[in-house]
C-alpha cells in the first residue's frame, strides 16, 4: 500500500515513483527549459540549511557520490562552507572520476576552504569513517532515486559507517533504499531526517525516512500538469515544509 503524505497543516501531497520522478526531471529540463544546475542549487541550499540547523555549530560531514544526488550534496557542502560551517566533504571516489554536474559542483567547491576526503581506497575509507563518527551531523548524498540493486564498494562502506553517526540527514531518499518500493537489497542508510525533493517518493515511510521534509527545487506547476500529476502547491511561499506520513 502506497503511503499517504500531507503537510503538518493537512494539505495532501502526491507521491511519485522513481520512474515518474525521472519524467518530472526530463520534462522540466527538456521541455520547460529548467536547468539541472538550477534545481541542484535549490536542493543544495535547502540541504545545507537543514544540516546547519541540526549541527548547531558542530562538524558537518557530507557524503557524496556522482550524479544528481552527489552534486546536490557537494553544492550543500559549498553553502555550508560559505556560511562558516566546519564541513568535510567525503567523496566515494577520486575527484577526477566525478562527471557532469557533480564534477562541476566539485570545481566550484574548490574555491572554498571545505576539507575534502576522497575515499578511493581502504585507508581513506577509514579516515572517512572516523570523520563520520565524530560529526554532529552526517549528510547522505551518495545515491538518489536512480539506485538499481544493492550499494556496492565504497558507497556501501560509507553507508554502513553512518550507522554509528550522531544524526544523519539523507538527500531525497536514503542511500541503499529503492525509491519506489522502500526495499533495501543490501546495506542502507538509516536517516534521522530525509529532505526529499519536489515530491515525496513512494518508498518513503516513517520507518525508512525518519522525519520527512519536502524541499522546493523550483519545478513549475506546468511540469506536473503535463504528466497528469494532481499537484497542489504545498509550499505556500516557503522553501521547504515538514510532512506527515499516513
Amino acid at each position: 500500500m502506497t503511503p499517504q503524505f500531507e503537510t503538518v497543516d493537512g494539505r495532501s501531497v502526491p507521491a511519485v515513483t522513481a520512474d515518474q520522478m525521472r519524467e518530472v526531471d526530463r520534462v522540466a529540463v527538456e521541455e520547460v527549459g529548467l536547468a539541472l544546475l538550477q534545481m541542484m542549487e535549490h536542493a543544495g541550499r535547502n540541504l545545507a540549511e537543514v544540516a546547519r540547523e541540526v549541527a548547531d555549530g558542530g562538524h558537518v560531514v557530507v557524503l557524496a557520490g556522482d550524479g544528481g544526488n552527489g552534486g546536490g550534496g557537494i553544492c550543500a557542502a559549498r553553502h555550508l562552507a560559505n556560511g562558516g560551517a566546519d564541513v568535510t566533504l567525503v567523496l566515494d571516489r577520486d575527484a577526477d572520476e566525478l562527471t557532469g554536474a557533480a564534477a562541476r559542483q566539485r570545481r566550484i567547491l574548490a574555491a572554498t576552504d571545505a576539507n575534502v576526503v576522497a575515499a578511493a581506497d581502504a585507508t581513506q575509507t577509514e579516515v572517512a569513517a572516523a570523520h563520520i563518527r565524530d560529526a554532529a551531523v552526517v549528510v547522505d548524498a551518495l545515491v538518489g532515486y536512480g539506485l538499481s540493486g544493492a550499494l556496492r564498494g565504497t558507497a556501501a562502506s560509507l553507508a554502513e559507517a553512518t550507522l554509528d553517526a550522531a544524526h544523519v540527514v539523507s538527500l531525497d531518499v536514503p542511500s541503499g533504499m529503492d525509491a519506489t518500493t522502500g526495499e533495501t537489497p543490501g546495506v542502507a542508510v538509516e536517516p534521522d531526517t530525509t529532505l526529499t525533493l519536489a515530491l515525496p517518493k513512494t518508498g518513503l515511510t516513517a520507518a525508512t525516512a525518519g522525519d520527512l521534509v519536502l524541499a522546493d527545487i523550483g519545478i513549475p506547476r506546468g511540469v506536473y500538469d503535463e504528466l497528469d500529476i494532481d499537484y497542489r502547491d504545498p509550499f505556500a511561499g516557503a522553501r521547504r515544509v515538514w510532512l506527515r506520513i499516513r
